[in-house]
């Protein structure tokens, strides 16, 4: 093997070993499926093998695998729309009335509608903070920005949620 590839297949060892926690619980974020974000997760560093001669430092080693993971995650979805019917209603478990269900669902639908109106970075970082349990300063890690501003973007999403939801439709 030329000293070259070993040397990349060494930096992809280390990285997998530094961050293929980060990336899973990125995808797991995106995902809701610990099957599915393990299998990607797989992929994401299957492909960084695959190219790692095109890595060129300008970001963090973490920030480029989550793009190629967050790529991987959008064809992922882009094949299941293509070819599946992706059902839209939920299965609601009824501890309470039917009324007291259905209000919780329309909350929940209208909430969800809310931060799918979000710009991409800020609905990105809802998901990652809500969803994947993330801090602030790993979500900072993960898109290439600080803490600070990772603190601030989802401060400023909530409040354009909370407009969203508050006017009447």
């Amino acid at each position: 093997m030329p000293r070259r590839e070993v040397s990349a297949l060494n930096q992809i060892e280390k990285a997998y070993t530094q961050y293929a926690k980060d990336v899973y619980r990125y995808l797991l974020s995106l995902s809701h499926d610990e099957d599915l974000a393990e299998e990607l997760t797989q992929e994401t560093f299957f492909r960084a093998m695959k190219t790692i001669s095109s890595y060129d430092g300008s970001c963090k080693l973490s920030v480029w695998l989550c793009q190629i993971a967050k790529h991987l995650w959008y064809q992922w979805v882009d094949r299941r729309v293509r070819w599946k019917q992706v059902e839209l209603t939920e299965e609601i478990p009824c501890r309470d009335s039917p009324e007291k269900a259905t209000l919780l669902y329309m909350e929940k639908t209208e909430l969800y509608r809310a931060i799918h109106t979000l710009p991409e970075p800020m609905r990105e970082l809802v998901h990652m903070r809500l969803t994947g349990e993330f801090t602030f300063a790993q979500i900072g890690g993960i898109m290439g920005k600080s803490e600070n501003w990772a603190r601030t973007t989802f401060y400023r999403a909530k409040q354009k949620i909370m407009e969203e939801m508050e006017e009447p439709k």
